[in-house]
C-alpha cells in the first residue's frame, strides 16, 4: 500500500517504509499509522520479505512527531481525540513485537512520535546530523509513545532529565540513554556527547520523586548547565513536568511495552483536553508567541492529588 503520505516496497526482500510528508518533517497522521500497522501485519507473515527498513523523505528528518495542532483541533471541536491514540499506541507495539529485523534510519529531526516509529525498532541507527527530543512538557503533555521504557533505564537519572526538559540530544548521547544503538559515519564524524559529562549534577538534582525539590536542586547547584535546566523547566507545564516524573517513576517497574503504552493512554485520557495541552500547542504551534498561560503559575503549586488524577488515581 502506498498513499501520498506513506511509500511502501518491497525490494530484493527489504521491506521499505518512507514517511512522506517532508515539508512537514513527516509529522504522524492516523492514515500514516495505520498504514504502517497493516503494513507490518502483512509482512510478518510474507516469507518474502526477510527485514523492514524505514525511513523519512526530505532533508530535515525522520519525523517530528505526531500533528499535535489537528489533534488541538479535534479536542476543540469535540471531536474524539483519543481516536489518534488508539492508532498510534498499537503500531507502536506492533513494531516492538515485530518478529523480523526492522531497521530505523533515525536521520535529522527524530522527535516525539517520530521516536515512536523508530526506537521500538531492533536496529536503531542515528547519523551525525540527528537530533532527538521528546518535547512533550513545552506543550502541556507528557512523553509517551512507550518512550518511558527506555528513558526509565537510561543511566542514573539521565532519562529523568531528558523526559522533564525536553532537552534536544545528539546521536552519541541517544546511544547513551537507550534510544539509538549506533551512529553511521559514512558521511561524517560522530559528534560527541555532553550527557555523561554532566551526569554527577544531573544524578544528584535528579534524584527523589518531589517536581519542586528537583527545580530548587538545579536552581541552587553550582553548574551552570543545572541553573539552564530549572530555567527550562520553569518555562514548562507544571502539571506536565510533575506528572512526566511521576511517570518515569512508575515505568522503572514496567517490563512491557504494553505497560507503558497502557500508562501512556491513561495519560492522554486526562492530558489532552486539558487546558495546559491546549494553550501549549496554541503557543508553540499555532499563536506561534512562546507565550504560555498554565494552569499552575509555578511547579510548587502542583499539588500530589492533581498528578495521581491523571493516573486515574
Amino acid at each position: 500500500m502506498t498513499t501520498d503520505e506513506l511509500i511502501v516496497e518491497v525490494r530484493d526482500g527489504v521491506g521499505h517504509l518512507v514517511l512522506n510528508r517532508p515539508r512537514a518533517i513527516n509529522a504522524l497522521t492516523p492514515g500514516m499509522l495505520t498504514g504502517i500497522h497493516e503494513t507490518l501485519d502483512a509482512w510478518a507473515a510474507d516469507d518474502a520479505v526477510a527485514r523492514v527498513e524505514l525511513s523519512g523523505a526530505g532533508e530535515r528528518g525522520l519525523c517530528s512527531g505526531a500533528d499535535v495542532r489537528a489533534l488541538r483541533d479535534e479536542v476543540l471541536s469535540g471531536g474524539d481525540y483519543l481516536r489518534f491514540f488508539a492508532i498510534e499506541y498499537p503500531t507502536n507495539a506492533a513494531i516492538k513485537n515485530f518478529p523480523k529485523p526492522y531497521v530505523a534510519h533515525q536521520r535529522g529531526v527524530v522527535m516525539g512520535g517520530g521516536l515512536g516509529v523508530s526506537a521500538h525498532g531492533s536496529r536503531r541507527i542515528a547519523y551525525p546530523d540527528s537530533v532527538f527530543a521528546m518535547p512533550e512538557t513545552i506543550i502541556g503533555f507528557t512523553p509517551d509513545v512507550g518512550i518511558a521504557l527506555y528513558l526509565a533505564q537510561a543511566p542514573g537519572e539521565l532519562g529523568t532529565h531528558v523526559a522533564l526538559t525536553g532537552t534536544p540530544i545528539n546521536a552519541a548521547d541517544a546511544v547513551l540513554v537507550g534510544l539509538a544503538d549506533e551512529i553511521d559515519t559514512t558521511e561524517g564524524e560522530a559528534p560527541a556527547g555532553v550527557l555523561e559529562g554532566r551526569r554527577p549534577w544531573i544524578d544528584e538534582c535528579y534524584a527523589g520523586d518531589d517536581p519542586a525539590a528537583i527545580v530548587a536542586a538545579l536552581e541552587r547547584s553550582a553548574h551552570e548547565a543545572a541553573r539552564a535546566a530549572a530555567s527550562e523547566l520553569r518555562k514548562r507545564s507544571p502539571l506536565s513536568v510533575a506528572v512526566s516524573l511521576e511517570a518515569i517513576r512508575r515505568a522503572r517497574s514496567m517490563t512491557t511495552i504494553e505497560d507503558v503504552l497502557e500508562q501512556d493512554l491513561q495519560l492522554a485520557r486526562t492530558m489532552v483536553p486539558a487546558s495546559d495541552f491546549l494553550e501549549g500547542v496554541r503557543a508553540q504551534l499555532v499563536d506561534k508567541d512562546r507565550n504560555p498561560s498554565w494552569q499552575h503559575a509555578r511547579i510548587e503549586d502542583v499539588t500530589r492529588a492533581e498528578v495521581l488524577a491523571r493516573f486515574g488515581e
